[in-house]
């Protein structure tokens, strides 16, 4: 059974592709995992999926097997051939062990069948990314900071930081991808998704990127977010 509720305050948690051509079944998905604080996207058959895989990164992709113009599993073959790092979770009213192995075996990290219940698809793919991005637990240790991911609080150097929803949502990011270099347009499109329109320009990106130094700062005896000139920021300790 799926249902849905109405949709609240909208804030940021994880970018997630829904790659779903029963529309009335994504709009249900796409409303609760918006209202659980996240970015999803919809991709109504392959060829959109595709063209969305090549453009963006997803931290997961939700994907039925039967679509209108292809497999589901080809999608998650094209994730796997670009070599992407994004969890995987299989929705499928076809309740076969043989798609369940394939599905598993080509890089699916979980299959659920319908129906469900939303609260279960959000907890698989939460489930999915502790496991891909920290191990499968729910606290992250970075340097002096400490984050619980459950309850989304926030310690450096053993004092309670108070941040925003998108400044953690920020720092979470910045954790998983440190020493790389993120770009500007990276960091509003992980944020924003489809909704980057919403932001005028990335003064709002400054803004929280400026807000979220301050407060680690205050605290920490290191020097984390770093500009890059001409590219965009880098999380790293100096």
């Amino acid at each position: 059974m799926v249902c849905s509720t109405k949709l609240a305050h909208i804030t940021f948690d994880m970018k997630i592709l829904l790659v779903e051509d029963e529309t009335m079944l994504a709009d249900n998905i796409q409303h609760y995992l918006l209202q659980e604080g996240n970015v999803c996207e919809i991709a109504a058959d392959f060829t959109q999926a595709s063209e969305k895989i090549e453009l963006y990164e997803y931290d997961c992709v939700v994907v039925d097997i039967t679509l209108p113009d292809g497999s589901g599993l080809d999608v998650i073959r094209l994730l796997k051939q670009a070599n992407l790092t994004s969890g995987v979770v299989i929705i499928s009213a076809k309740d076969s062990l043989e798609d369940k192995v394939e599905g598993l075996h080509i890089g699916a990290d979980d299959y659920l069948t319908k129906p469900f219940h939303l609260p279960e698809l959000n907890a698989r793919i939460k489930s999915v990314l502790r496991r891909r991005n920290f191990e499968g637990k729910n606290e992250i240790q970075f340097q002096d900071i400490s984050i619980d991911t459950e309850s989304q609080e926030v310690t450096v150097n053993l004092q309670h930081v108070t941040l925003t929803k998108k400044e953690y949502q920020l720092l979470l990011y910045f954790i998983t991808n440190a020493k790389r270099v993120i770009s500007k347009n990276a960091l509003a499109e992980h944020l924003w998704g489809d909704f980057m329109d919403m932001a005028d320009s990335y003064d709002f990106i400054y803004s929280q990127i400026k807000n979220l130094k301050k407060k680690l700062n205050e605290h920490s005896d290191y020097k984390y977010i770093h500009a890059v000139y001409g590219m965009g920021y880098k999380f790293v300790k100096q």
